[in-house]
C-alpha cells in the first residue's frame, strides 16, 4: 500500500513537472510570435513602416482616417496603447500639441528632429498660425516651421531610414526583410521624384491656387509657386483682401484650376472659383488620408502622383 502511493506521489510530481514545462513552452511559443506594436502618428510614416515592416509589426495609425491632423486629440485608450508600444515615431514639428507632457515607456522618434525643415513663408502666416492656436487652446509649437515635410520626397527617404533602425533595433531577426523593403521603398520614393522633375520642368504656368498653403515643400523642390487663401493652418478665416486679390489672380493669369483639402470647408475657395469661372479640385497634402482613401488602400505613391497629374494640368506642363 505504501509502495503505491509513493507511485501515485511520483506520477503527480512528473504531471506537475510536464505541465510547468508546456507552459513554459507555450510562453515561450507566444513571445516567439507575438508581433512588437509600432505607433506612427500619421499617414506619410504609417505608409513607410507599412512597406518596411510588412507582417512583422503590428501597426497603429495614431491619426485616424479621415481625421484632420491639427485639431486631432487622442481618447485615454489610445493614449494607453500608444504608451505601451514598443516604438512610438511621431511627426513633430509643432502638429501633435497632444504630445505635451507624455511620457513614453519604450522607444520614441521625432522624425522632424531628422527631416530638413522650411520656415514659414511670411510672417502673417506665423501670426496667423499661433492665433489659430490660441483660438482653439493649443499650444502653438510649430516656432516659424512649415510641419508638412513629408512632401519633400528627400525627407521621406530619411524618414525611411530612420523607421528602419527603429524597427531592426527591437526586431534584429528581421534585419535582412527591412533592409530588403527599405532599399525596394527609396527607389519608388526616387523613381517618384524623377517623375515630378520631369513632369514639371517645362510649364506654361508658374502658380498654383490653393485654400491654406500646405504645399510649400513641393512647389520649392519643383520650382513653381502657390499662392494662398490662407496660411498654415486650414481652418483660419479668409478675409475679403485675400479672396479679391486671388480672384483679380485667377482672371489676369487665365488659371483653369483652383484647389482646396478634403479636411476643410470649401465654401471660400468655390465663392473664387464661381466668381473667376474656373473649376475646383482637392489637392491632397498627405497629413492624413480620407476614410474612402484608406478603404481604396491608397498609398503614398499613389496619392503624389494623383497631386502632380492634377498640378501638371494646372501648370499646363508639356
Amino acid at each position: 500500500m505504501k509502495d503505491f502511493r509513493n507511485v501515485i506521489f511520483v506520477l503527480v510530481i512528473l504531471v506537475f513537472l510536464l505541465q510547468m514545462f508546456v507552459t513554459k513552452q507555450d510562453s515561450k511559443i507566444n513571445k516567439e510570435n507575438s508581433k512588437p506594436v509600432i505607433a506612427l502618428s500619421t499617414f506619410s510614416l504609417y505608409d513607410i513602416a507599412k512597406h518596411i515592416a510588412g507582417d512583422s509589426a503590428e501597426l497603429v495609425m495614431i491619426l485616424p482616417f479621415g481625421v484632420d491632423a491639427h485639431s486631432f486629440e487622442p481618447t485615454p485608450k489610445l493614449m494607453a496603447k500608444i504608451q505601451n508600444s514598443a516604438v512610438v515615431v511621431y511627426s513633430g514639428a509643432g502638429l501633435e500639441p497632444w504630445i505635451d507632457g507624455f511620457e513614453f515607456k519604450n522607444d520614441v522618434v521625432n522624425m522632424s528632429e531628422h527631416v530638413k525643415l522650411l520656415g514659414l513663408e511670411s510672417k502673417n502666416e506665423e501670426e496667423e498660425e499661433h492665433h489659430h492656436h490660441e483660438h482653439h487652446g493649443e499650444s502653438c509649437n510649430h516656432s516659424g516651421v512649415d510641419p508638412h515635410y513629408w512632401l519633400d520626397i528627400n525627407n521621406m527617404i530619411i524618414s525611411s531610414k530612420i523607421i528602419k533602425d527603429s524597427l531592426i533595433k527591437i526586431s534584429p531577426q528581421h534585419k535582412e526583410l527591412y533592409e530588403k523593403n527599405t532599399q525596394k521603398y527609396v527607389a519608388m520614393l526616387q523613381n517618384l521624384d524623377s517623375q515630378y522633375k520631369n513632369r514639371i520642368k517645362e510649364c506654361k504656368k508658374k502658380t498654383i491656387i490653393v485654400n491654406h498653403n500646405a504645399f510649400s515643400y513641393l512647389s520649392k523642390k519643383y520650382g513653381f509657386h502657390v499662392e494662398a487663401l490662407s496660411g498654415l493652418s486650414p481652418e483660419a478665416e479668409p478675409n475679403a483682401k485675400n479672396m479679391i486679390k486671388l480672384i483679380e489672380h485667377v482672371k489676369e493669369h487665365h488659371i483653369k484650376t483652383i484647389f482646396f483639402e478634403s479636411f476643410v470647408s470649401d465654401k471660400a475657395i468655390k465663392s473664387i472659383a464661381s466668381e473667376a469661372n474656373v473649376s475646383v479640385d482637392v489637392l491632397q497634402p498627405l497629413g492624413n488620408i480620407t476614410a474612402d482613401e484608406a478603404s481604396k488602400n491608397l498609398s503614398y505613391e499613389d496619392i503624389m502622383k494623383k497631386n502632380l497629374e492634377k498640378i501638371s494640368n494646372a501648370l499646363e506642363c508639356k
